[in-house]
């Protein structure tokens, strides 16, 4: 992820294998990490069981704020893909008790459609 990409808000995908290292303390028994986003700090990583949204906060990043979202909270999703002109791709999902979506711009190259497949598999159970 080049540093101009993280300063407009686009998230690149990043190992999975790093990612589960990380989050094994926060992780269930069985919650496996299947795909993980970075903007310069945050992340956002969907596991067998739920979205969890990552916010480093300050300057030195020791806060962090960890919002849980259960696949079942999530009502909708919109996917936008790349153009000639609008370079990066878009998620929107709407989620059960919160009035605004929760919008993630994605680099491009982003597998978007992988995504989309992902959050179908995952929602339509």
């Amino acid at each position: 992820m080049g540093f101009l990409d993280g300063l407009m808000g686009n998230a690149s995908e990043i190992s999975v294998e790093d990612v589960q290292e990380e989050l094994a303390p926060i992780l269930g028994d069985n919650e496996q990490v299947e795909r993980a986003f970075k903007v310069i700090r945050d992340m956002y990583v969907f596991t067998t069981g739920r979205l969890i949204m990552i916010d480093k906060q300050g300057l030195t990043g020791k806060k962090v704020e960890y919002l849980s979202i259960p696949y079942k909270s999530i009502t909708s999703f919109s996917v936008e893909t790349a153009g000639h002109f609008d370079l990066d791709s878009e998620l929107t999902m709407w989620i059960s008790g919160r009035h605004e979506p929760v919008f993630k711009e994605l680099k491009k190259g982003s597998d978007v459609v992988g995504i989309q497949k992902l959050l179908a598999n995952k929602i339509l159970r």
